[in-house]
């Protein structure tokens, strides 16, 4: 299957970099390198950009995609929670601009062998990256019914978590569920028929929050962005772009937590923390997508961008 992907927010986000031509730049989530490439036609032959992304497939469309700019680029199969190494490898210690789109690509959610889409059966797998041994399977099978009411109220947003995670259970029980098609039949029987009317597909919400716990990505958001301001010269701009209220709500309070540090209690006259503020945010509201972006891409609905500029 070939790699295909709109990216969102795609002129917006390259903007808010605020690309010097001589500049270097970190695409944090390459995916099939739609922002990539317009970072990369804002370059000179002096500018850079370090690719990253921990899905082989991306890695190689990539590749293929931006083999005109080879000059001035270099890819990093990883997960971007390890971009200061990636970058130190490269002999890098400070970029111009970082950019991070969360979401998970159209090729991931079309292609029925990665697992995610829940309207087409397949293996229940959902990694994102394949050198990944535990899957969506693993995680269906073996999480308690605690757990797996947590996740999917957590990072599902579902009001019928108890009732799907029980159904999980008990299914389970008489056998294992394999596939994405197992698995949405018994959220389907889980889930009041009332419900399933003129709310979406209800598995949507679980499938979800699955793929969010499988693949750590709230943590690996929150304990990553933070270092990523410390990595951006002065006048640089990292660049958010997120699918989910949590991610969003991440995303914001270390920005607001970026330029605003200081602990010290209202009451006192001046601060004596001693933190300093690394910067400023750009958006005070969120980025979305134009009506006009909706029209040929839906998928972007729920994105956001946010910016934060660095400025110590």
């Amino acid at each position: 299957m070939e790699f295909q992907h709109k990216s969102v927010l795609l002129q917006e986000a390259v903007e808010g970099l605020k690309i010097k031509a001589d500049g270097v730049y970190v695409d944090g989530t390459l995916g099939g390198g739609g922002h990539a490439y317009e970072i990369c036609q804002r370059l000179s032959p002096q500018g850079r950009l370090i690719g990253i992304d921990q899905d082989a497939d991306a890695v190689q469309a990539a590749s293929d995609r931006l083999i005109e700019f080879q000059d001035r680029i270099q890819i990093s199969r990883n997960n971007f929670s390890r971009m200061g190494e990636v970058l130190s490898g490269f002999g890098i210690l400070k970029v111009d601009g970082i950019l991070l789109d969360l979401g998970v690509s159209s090729y991931q959610l079309d292609d029925p062998q990665r697992g995610f889409a829940y309207r087409m059966d397949a293996p229940l797998d959902m990694r994102m990256d394949k050198r990944q041994k535990f899957t969506a399977r693993d995680l269906v099978n073996t999480y308690s019914e605690e757990d797996l009411c947590r996740i999917i109220r957590e990072y599902g947003e579902d009001k019928f978590a108890r009732n799907i995670a029980r159904r999980i259970v008990l299914v389970r029980a008489e056998k294992e569920i394999q596939t994405t098609g197992e698995l949405v039949a018994v959220i389907r029987a889980a889930v009041p028929a009332r419900a399933q009317k003129g709310g979406g597909h209800p598995a949507k919400r679980t499938f979800q929050a699955i793929r969010i716990e499988l693949n750590q990505e709230l943590e690996v958001l929150k304990d990553s962005l933070e270092g990523m301001v410390g990595l951006l010269r002065p006048g640089g701009r990292i660049c958010v772009i997120t699918f989910h209220s949590l991610e969003d709500r991440i995303v914001k309070e270390i920005f607001r937590k970026s330029e605003k540090p200081c602990t010290c209690p209202s009451s006192f006259p001046v601060c004596v923390c001693g933190k300093v503020s690394l910067g400023r945010v750009i958006t005070r509201k969120p980025i979305l997508p134009t009506g006009e972006e909706l029209l040929v891409n839906p998928r972007a609905k729920s994105a956001k961008l946010r910016v934060f500029e660095r400025m110590l």
